[in-house]
């Protein structure tokens, strides 16, 4: 037998409000400017958001209104609460892009090697960026994050639809999958679920109302046995939350975001950032390479490193780890991977269309997994299944 756990959060999760402010405030640039070079970063505490970071490009936009509509979109939209989007104070605190930084993203054209126009934009910054993918579920990522989110994101809609009027925005939720000595899951072991609530709720009607309409919502019934461990608000009371019980910052749940801990992680974060960082679009990019690999069934899991150099177009490195499930060597998969895909960031941001204002959606209940974002798509399998002959 074998654990394995992963958590996700809600929106309301004083991280996660940032996310969304940055991602909101990137769309609102992108719309206006597809090459703005975006770098935002948000902090919130009781009363107050705080923009700091780099931005560059030919756009006005309103910052406060952005800021209020996505902490409204969220629901902190009571006075009580200690934050919301009428009351809050805002300081904007953000200034143009380091011109040192610009000029090996906006033209790397003394690093070209082949004179094509993708040459001309080089990596925002050095870093490795990881890819996961696996044949668990259906959505071919792995199971506890999975349900971890569905989880995270029932709170939300019963909050929201009124189901559960009683709930507040911010809340987390954990799932411990068990494992056979196969590697095939065969049980959810362990749900913790907090949830912030009005001050007024029985606790027992919370909890019996959380495993009804939550839990057994979400959680498959072959996967939920009666010996399944289920905590519900374990320290009991969780009323102040959101940013005015713990402050939040930009990018602080990089797991949540990515696989729930199954894989590596080269430590970058996503949200607030335009494509031409590679934080952002390589992972995005390792995510659609993986995806399309496992859906080809030329491995049952895969995991894939790139790695770059600021201003440099080309990856500095390509890994693929098959955990021994590839039907050919991970060197071959390696070698299609690079026939197949265009690693460079501007093919990246062509490839999957990242030059529009799609980034706010993707800044709550991970950025993998969820339909209708294109590095989701299993479109190139064929081509893939076209290098084995």
């Amino acid at each position: 037998m074998r654990l394995f756990t992963s958590e996700s959060v809600t929106e309301g999760h004083p991280d996660k409000v940032c996310d969304k402010i940055a991602d909101s405030i990137l769309d609102a640039i992108i719309s206006k400017d597809p090459t703005a070079h975006v770098a935002c970063e948000v902090c919130v505490t009781t009363g107050l958001v705080v923009l700091m970071g780099e931005i560059s490009g030919n756009f006005h936009i309103d910052y406060e209104s952005i800021v209020r509509n996505a902490i409204k979109e969220i629901g902190y939209d009571r006075g009580e609460d200690g934050f919301d989007y009428k009351s809050c104070g805002i300081i904007n605190a953000i200034h143009k892009q380091s011109s040192d930084i610009a000029q090996g993203v906006n033209d790397a054209s003394e690093h070209k090697t082949s004179g094509e126009e993708f040459d001309k934009i080089g990596a925002g910054d050095q870093g490795m960026m990881f890819g996961y993918a696996s044949d668990e579920t259906e959505e071919l990522m792995p199971l506890a994050i999975t349900l971890a989110h569905k989880l995270t994101m029932r709170l939300t809609e019963v909050r929201k639809t009124g189901l559960l009027p009683y709930l507040r925005p911010d809340g987390k939720s954990q799932v411990t999958v068990e494992y056979d000595d196969e590697g095939v899951a065969k049980r959810v072991h362990t749900v913790v679920i907090s949830t912030q609530h009005d001050a007024d709720v029985d606790m027992d009607t919370l909890k019996k109302d959380v495993f009804e309409h939550v839990i057994k919502a979400v959680i498959p019934e072959n996967l939920l046995d009666e010996n399944v461990l289920i905590y519900i608000n374990p320290t009991g009371r969780f009323v102040i939350g959101g940013p005015n019980g713990d402050s939040g910052v930009t990018g602080r749940k990089i797991i949540v975001d990515t696989y729930g801990g199954y894989c590596a992680h080269g430590g970058g974060a996503l949200s607030g950032k335009d494509p031409t960082k590679v934080d952002r679009s390589a992972m995005y990019m390792a995510r659609y390479v993986c995806k399309n690999l496992v859906a080809s069934g030329i491995c049952k899991k895969v995991q894939l490193q790139v790695a770059y150099a600021i201003g440099r177009a080309y990856p500095v490195s390509v890994n693929v780890n098959t955990y021994n499930t590839g039907k050919i060597s991970d060197e071959r998969i390696c070698e299609i991977v690079k026939k197949v895909f265009d690693l460079r960031p501007a093919a990246i941001i062509k490839t999957l269309n990242l030059q529009t204002p799609i980034y706010a959606n993707t800044s709550n209940y991970g950025h993998f997994g969820r339909a209708g974002f294109a590095w989701e798509k299993t479109d190139r399998v064929e081509d893939i299944l076209k290098e084995l002959n």
